[in-house]
Order: structure tokens, then sequence, then C-alpha cells
């Protein structure tokens, strides 16, 4: 008859268990350096939060709660700091910046924010503006415009910062469900297709901006291409901080409707 054997658990080499301690000391150091970069990652880039929410401010009504938009970008910044991902995202910073925009505009769509009457002064001013155009031949003043439309210059600034609000939206993809392209991973390539669109997009806009005002376009410039915010760049102009903002209102304004006309 045989004898049934009983199976031990094979009792590692001193040398098998030196290792395996170096690995689970290796595991635990990475872990532990992970998180001391992380947390200096948050402290380094929380200022990036602020500049973001003040640089957003502009699409916000009064009565918007700034410091609900902070905490999005702070709750962005920190999902960054613990899926960024070197070896697949750009350099930290940049990826950064996406996920905080990207919290706080997804927190901007949750707020409804926009008046019903805004869509139809909006078709009022655009369709004074096409009738201007055609007749002068090129974008009319501001002054002009409100008197076409016949409402007071300041209504027209009102009505141009309101649709501004509902354009920021609009152009970030925001108006569909579940639409979520800025926190796509920055590594991310288009197709050929959508590369000569963004080409060809372009290409339209750098054409539309050199047909704008000077002060239309100086405003621009210093709110997306040096990165100011509307009080910084009150300050290089030399006016208020809400003229600013009526002047980038209407500097949009021109701007999409010079892109939406047909070549």
């Amino acid at each position: 008859m045989d004898i049934p054997t009983t199976q031990t658990n094979e009792i590692p080499s001193p040398a098998a268990a030196a290792e395996a301690m170096r690995g689970r000391i290796a595991q635990a150091y990475a872990m532990q350096s992970r998180e001391s970069r992380q947390e200096q990652w948050i402290l380094e880039y929380l200022p990036m939060v602020h500049h973001i929410v003040q640089k957003l401010r502009v699409h916000l009504p009064d009565r918007a709660d700034i410091e609900d938009l902070v905490s999005a970008g702070t709750l962005g910044l920190v999902k960054a700091a613990r899926s960024y991902d070197p070896a697949h995202n750009a350099e930290f910073k940049t990826y950064a910046y996406i996920r905080i925009r990207g919290s706080v505009i997804d927190e901007l769509r949750r707020r409804s924010f926009v008046p019903q009457n805004v869509h139809k002064q909006v078709r009022q001013i655009q369709h004074a503006w096409q009738q201007l155009s055609n007749e002068a031949g090129g974008p009319p003043s501001d002054e002009a415009l409100a008197e076409r439309a016949g409402i007071p210059l300041r209504q027209l600034y009102r009505t141009l910062e309101e649709a501004r609000r509902l354009q920021f939206l609009s152009i970030h993809g925001l108006g569909k469900p579940g639409a979520e392209a800025p926190l796509m991973p920055v590594d991310q390539r288009p197709s050929p297709v959508e590369q000569a669109s963004r080409q060809e997009t372009i290409a339209r806009l750098a054409q539309a901006m050199t047909e704008l005002p000077q002060r239309d376009r100086m405003v621009l410039i210093l709110y997306y291409e040096r990165d100011l915010t509307m009080k910084e760049a009150a300050e290089v102009l030399g006016v208020t901080e809400s003229r600013v903002s009526q002047m980038h209102a209407s500097a949009l304004f021109k701007l999409a409707m010079k892109l939406g006309s047909p070549s």
C-alpha cells in the first residue's frame, strides 16, 4: 500500500529571501518617492489653478462662486499628479494645465447662466453686423453696430459678454453630454483628416485676425497668446478691467462672425 506523501513549502535560500526583501523595499521606496513627487507637483502648480480660474472668470456671471471653480481645478490637479505617466504624456506642466482646465470647464457645464433672451438679442446683433459689413466691406464699429441694432452701446456690450459665455461652451465641444475633449491625454495624435482640418481652421483664424481692428487684435493677443488675465491686460492697455472685458467680447464676436462667413 502506498503511503501518502505530504507536500511542504520549499524554504527559500537566504540569498533568495534577501533578494525578495530588496524587491519589497525598492517597491515601497518607489511608492513613497512617487507620493512625494505628487505632493511636490500639487504644491508647485497650485498657483496654476488660480491663474486658470482667473482667466475663465470672464465667462462667468457675477453670481458665480469662484471658490467652487478653484476646488474643481484643484481636484483636476490632484488627479493629474496621480495619473501622470512621463512615458505617455507630455511634460507634467502641460498635462496638468489640460486636466485643471478640463475640470474647471466641467464645473462650468453644470451651471446654466445664459439667459434665454440672449439668443434673440445675439441674432439681432448678428443681423445688424451682416448688414453693415455688406455695406462698408469691413467690420463695423461697436457704436455703429449698436445704432443699427437699435440698442444702447452699454446693452450691446452686455449682450456680447453673455454671448461669449455661450460661445465659450460651444467652441470647447461642451454642448453635448459626455463630451470630454479637454480631459483627453495630451499625447494622442489627430488623424490626417483632423490635422488638415485643424490647419485650415488655423489659417482662416489667422486671416480673420489680420482683418480685425488693431485694438481688437491686441486684446486677443494679450489674452490668448500672452496668457494674461483680464486684469493684467487692462494694466497693459491702460484701461479698466471691465473695459477690457467689453473689448474682448466685441473682438470675439467679430472674429466668430468672420469665421462663420463664407470664404
